[in-house]
């Protein structure tokens, strides 16, 4: 089995600092690009970089390795 890089913690990061896509929008942060890792598509380390620097957090705070159960 494959596991797979899941976005997840981006979420709960940018609840735990009250920062809104539309806020991450503002700063600079394409939409189209939000709404990607939304739905577990890939993006480049570019994009994680830019996240790091907007919500001033780790990469670990922004996805995780989910190995596959089988």
């Amino acid at each position: 089995g494959v596991g797979m890089i899941s976005y997840e913690p981006l979420f709960e990061t940018m609840k735990k600092k009250h920062i809104s896509s539309y806020e991450l929008e503002k700063r600079g942060f394409s939409r189209s690009t939000y709404y990607a890792m939304k739905y577990g598509k890939s993006v480049t380390v570019n994009t994680i970089n830019q996240l790091c620097t907007l919500l001033d957090c780790e990469v670990s705070d922004i996805m995780k390795y989910v190995k596959d159960p089988n």
